[in-house]
């Protein structure tokens, strides 16, 4: 490894650029939409470009302007090898006649540096009829002409061809839930690319994937529920609700994939939601502040995480009985158990040491000194080391798994918050809220292979062959 709401829309276009994160967006209303513009990576013969982005806005039917925020105001020749964002916004539902895109300046690096280019007063006009629905998403993929948009070398006139991407096939699929934005971003996992949004109800914290019945249930954390959203469509199907000021923050599905459990922050308790039916069996109370749930691989226990009150409470499953409350350090907030399953690691937040449980005794067996505090864990299914990683950590630390002496580092930068692993592809995913990205390592090869640009606040990942 290498040291150290309503309606939808995405656009993907195609040009380089400089680092940036999603602008805040404001509330979407309940007849909007959201549109979200992604760049695709340069041919080679474009890297030289330089351009200014001035505004970009969606054009309606009768003319209309419709700005959205730009999160990528300079394109240049770096970062030109993955897809980035370049622009979202919420937009009002109704029929739109394609894109308004404004360029400033722009230059062309040759022998001698960077020389500019004329580029047209007036805005440059994407035609591409599509329409904005309740409820509903849409994928538009722009792809700069290089050749076409500088005929001459002296003058930049923009062109583009505008197609719809294709969906990958459901086991190439990844989910990553956006608390702030109000949406699920979905990638292709081989591609590392985005190909739709899900408009969900407010703040999504925490995702649950049947992978056999082709199901991720959302918790929602402003809205007191959990939405269920069938992969096949790409669409929400229904939603569960809970009760007024449960908001839920972690979900965790048993491997059989009947009962859904959901962590309720703001009541203390835990959900027993039938899967089949969508109905709560039962709530059952727990510490203060329920934070994570980590299931046995039996489905026979839950071990829910309680930020406030420093404790792992323990149910039975799948009646939801108590079977004991176990203290930890100040402010755990997430946990992760091993292969085997005899051994449970808690991190937390405002302590730098890791708590070890014993599940067969329920007794805390070994607290090991660490870094700093930290806010995610992951355990790697194949090797059992224990990757750590915090919002103040400049690196993820992967550690032996007896000892807990740090044994390599992964390159990340500050912020990360949550981490899964891959099994097809031998991945591991960090999600970082603080850049509005997902950090993808390669396990085995070990060093970064991509990043995805992703909404606002990304909270959670969940991708098919997970392990």
């Amino acid at each position: 490894m290498k040291r150290v709401r309503p309606g939808l829309l995405v656009v993907w276009l195609v040009l380089a650029g400089c680092q940036a994160g999603l602008p805040q967006l404001r509330e979407r209303f309940d007849d909007e939409g959201v549109v979200y513009l992604y760049l695709q990576p340069l041919a080679r013969e474009a890297e030289r470009l330089r351009v200014a982005v001035e505004g970009i806005s969606a054009l309606r039917a009768d003319g209309a302007e419709q700005p959205l925020s730009v999160a990528l105001r300079e394109l240049t020749h770096q970062d030109v090898g993955r897809q980035r964002l370049l622009a979202a916004g919420p937009l009002p539902v109704g029929e739109y006649a394609g894109f308004v895109l404004r360029t400033g300046k722009a230059s062309l690096r040759g022998p001698e540096g960077q020389s500019a280019l004329l580029v047209p007063e007036a805005p440059t006009r994407l035609d591409f009829k599509f329409a904005v629905r309740r409820g509903e998403g849409q994928v538009v993929a722009l792809a700069l002409d290089y050749a076409r948009s500088l005929e001459t070398a002296v003058r930049l006139t923009p062109a583009f061809a505008v197609y719809a991407p294709e969906r990958p096939a459901v086991g190439l699929m990844g989910f990553v839930a956006n608390s702030r934005s109000g949406d699920v971003t979905v990638f292709d996992k081989k591609s590392l690319q985005v190909f739709d949004v899900i408009a969900t109800g407010r703040g999504p914290a925490s995702l649950a994937l049947d992978q056999r019945a082709h199901r991720v249930y959302v918790a929602l954390a402003g809205d007191d529920g959990v939405e269920v959203v069938d992969v096949l469509a790409g669409r929400i199907t229904e939603r569960i609700r809970l009760t007024a000021g449960d908001e839920p923050v972690a979900l965790a599905l048993t491997p059989d994939g009947t009962t859904l459990l959901s962590a309720n922050r703001g009541s203390n308790t835990v959900s027993l939601i039938d899967a089949g039916t969508r109905f709560e069996r039962r709530r059952i109370r727990v510490g203060n502040g329920p934070r994570f749930i980590v299931l046995d691989r039996t489905g026979r226990r839950a071990f829910v995480i309680n930020e406030l009150s420093n404790s792992v409470s323990v149910l039975g499953l799948p009646g939801g009985d108590t079977l004991g409350s176990i203290p930890t350090d100040p402010g755990p907030v997430q946990g992760r158990l091993n292969r085997r399953g005899d051994r449970l690691y808690v991190v937390h937040e405002l302590t730098s040491r890791v708590t070890v449980i014993t599940p067969a005794t329920l007794a805390v067996t070994g607290r090991f000194p660490v870094r700093s505090g930290m806010d995610a864990i992951k355990v790697d299914p194949d090797t059992d080391f224990v990757y750590l990683a915090g919002r103040r950590e400049f690196s993820v630390g992967v550690y032996d798994p007896l000892s807990f002496a740090a044994v390599d580092f992964v390159e990340s930068g500050p912020g990360i918050v949550y981490m899964t692993t891959d099994g097809d592809e031998n991945t591991l995913y960090l999600v970082n809220p603080a850049t509005d990205r997902v950090q993808v390592f390669d396990r085995i090869r070990k060093r970064t292979v991509g990043e995805l640009d992703v909404g606002d606040g990304p909270a959670w990942i969940s991708v098919m062959g997970e392990n």
